[in-house]
């Protein structure tokens, strides 16, 4: 039988046969179709897509931030992850900033943009399409300008609220002084300029040519530190993906230090229960999710960038049953929060035994082609307008990633020279046997790691639709037993969440807080490609 596409959406679900992409902007997820009707497939598509995307909400992602890819090739039957994080460059010195304020806004933040490389060499090994047509799209839209949407215009004036960004950044996006409101038109002629050098050029310019030591220039003279020796030894790195089962389906994401491997440790825990019969966002159900998660985030600050850790020990179903054990099913647990602190709070979940193991502005995208081919990225410049920096007269926003880095040394995510960082972006692939079930994935920060698991959960535990499965109440642990839920949640499960000891703070009933996630799920039985996408943000499907 066909997907039963249970639970309530106020969106339709997209449907297509030949193709479909989901993107947080509709012009972004127009240009991954317009290059999968020019006869390009996902790959080509999704640079087409990452690239308008820097155009349309340029304080997200862009060409000098980082991401992760998963490409799944439908000929080969199998999926690769594209690591195109930057390290910490060569000079990165944690005593150089008096606190993660000053880390994230400082023209010193920038990790080595990595978007640029992942983007062409995906394109190069597995595109099929010309780097001039894959990027006219978003140099068209560039030159032209891009209409500034409602939530659009919430982002700019956060973005200019702070304070934070430099003259070049403000007279590119804030053209009279002030951030631009709804409908207006911001256009970005010096990035339309960059995207024909880089389609002329390819990596060489802009990692060991001139358009790289003007970017090294433009940064230093800003007393940044990114040097033109940090970009020529950047390389992005095809790497095997870790998975997890989970009701007969396999999730997979990035490897280690990638950070998606909180919410496959979460699933591992959740394995044990009948989510299904607990009912979707019941209030049994939400508590075990949150004890779930709490026990993830601290193996995940403990152990993600630890030398003697692996993903095969977290994973392990026997460790998974040592630590489902701790879960009480009727008193919420004390969680440390999301980053590292120094001492722990009292009473909080404490990792796993390491003997027995041996803020925020990112997006994601999904596509897949005619051929079943399939891409999911996450990426981001970090925070809004990524470190406030422009890179001169490239129209480049550099980002501001070392900010997930800790400046405590006694962190295992202390900031260093040419270091990878723990990542919290994580997309994630879904495989029913051997076939490619969905693609999905969110940003968020830290919660990326909380979300994408309720939306998976809502696919496999509920029988969801996609786009039901975005849609629906989401909520967010944080320190203590503090749980952020969004309004639409009813009263009477708050009520019994709070008689378990949870400690609730109410968010807005669609909530970018716990973020916008964007999906693609490919029907089992007709091969019928279902696009889902999130009204939190400016999410849209396009199908074809």
């Amino acid at each position: 039988m066909t997907w039963p596409n249970r639970g309530t959406a106020y969106r339709p679900v997209a449907m297509g046969r030949r193709g479909m992409v989901s993107s947080a902007h509709p012009l972004a997820s127009g240009a991954g179709v317009r290059i999968l009707q020019q006869g390009g497939n996902a790959i080509d598509a999704a640079v087409a897509t990452a690239a308008t995307l820097n155009v349309v909400e340029p304080y997200m992602s862009g060409m000098a931030g980082c991401g992760y890819m998963l490409f799944y090739s439908a000929k080969e039957r199998k999926l690769r992850v594209l690591d195109y994080l930057g390290t910490s460059v060569a000079a990165a010195n944690p005593t150089e900033f008096a606190d993660h304020v000053e880390l994230s806004s400082s023209p010193k933040s920038p990790m080595i943009p990595g978007a640029c490389g992942g983007w062409l060499t995906a394109l190069e090994r597995f595109g099929t399409l010309d780097r001039t047509t894959v990027f006219t799209p978003a140099i068209e839209h560039a030159e032209a300008g891009a209409p500034i949407s409602i939530k659009n215009a919430a982002f700019y004036r956060a973005g200019y609220d702070t304070g934070l960004l430099s003259g070049e950044t403000q007279a590119v996006f804030m053209p009279g002084g002030t951030p631009p409101k709804p409908g207006a038109v911001i256009r970005q002629p010096l990035l339309a300029e960059t995207y024909r050098e880089v389609a002329a050029g390819g990596q060489e310019v802009f990692y060991r040519g001139e358009l790289g030591k003007r970017i090294a220039a433009a940064m230093q003279a800003q007393g940044g530190n990114l040097s033109e020796e940090d970009l020529a030894d950047f390389q992005p790195e095809w790497q095997e993906p870790i998975s997890t089962m989970y009701r007969d389906y396999q999730i997979a994401c990035p490897a280690l230090p990638c950070s998606g491997i909180q919410y496959l440790e979460t699933f591992n825990l959740l394995a044990g229960y009948d989510l299904a019969a607990t009912g979707q966002n019941s209030a049994e159900t939400i508590h075990l999710f949150a004890e779930a998660m709490k026990l993830a985030i601290a193996d995940r600050i403990a152990y993600t960038t630890h030398p003697g850790i692996s993903s095969e020990k977290l994973l392990s179903p026997e460790y998974a049953a040592e630590r489902r054990d701790m879960i009480d099913v009727a008193s919420a647990a004390r969680s440390e929060g999301e980053r590292f602190t120094s001492p722990r709070p009292a009473g909080s979940i404490a990792p796993g035994e390491a003997e027995r193991l041996l803020k925020e502005c990112t997006t994601h995208f999904d596509v897949v082609d005619a051929e079943g081919n399939a891409v999911s990225v996450t990426q981001s410049l970090g925070n809004v307008f990524g470190s406030g920096w422009m890179a001169g007269d490239t129209g480049l926003m550099l980002n501001n990633l070392s900010y997930w880095f800790d400046l405590n040394p006694a962190s295992p995510n202390v900031l260093a020279p040419r270091k990878k960082i723990e990542m919290c972006m994580a997309p994630a692939a879904i495989f029913q046997g051997d076939d490619l079930f969905t693609v999905i994935g969110t940003p968020g920060s830290f919660g990326i790691l909380q979300t994408t698991p309720q939306m998976i959960s809502n696919v496999l535990d509920h029988g969801f639709s996609i786009q039901a499965a975005i849609e629906a109440p989401r909520f967010r642990t944080y320190e203590g037993t503090t749980l952020e839920v969004e309004a639409r949640i009813p009263k009477s499960v708050r009520d019994e969440l709070a008689e378990r000891g949870h400690q609730i703070r109410l968010i807005d009933d669609w909530s970018p807080l716990v973020g916008g996630g964007q999906g693609i799920m490919i029907d089992p039985e007709t091969g019928v490609y279902m696009g889902g996408a999130d009204p939190r943000r400016d999410g849209y499907a396009i199908g074809w």
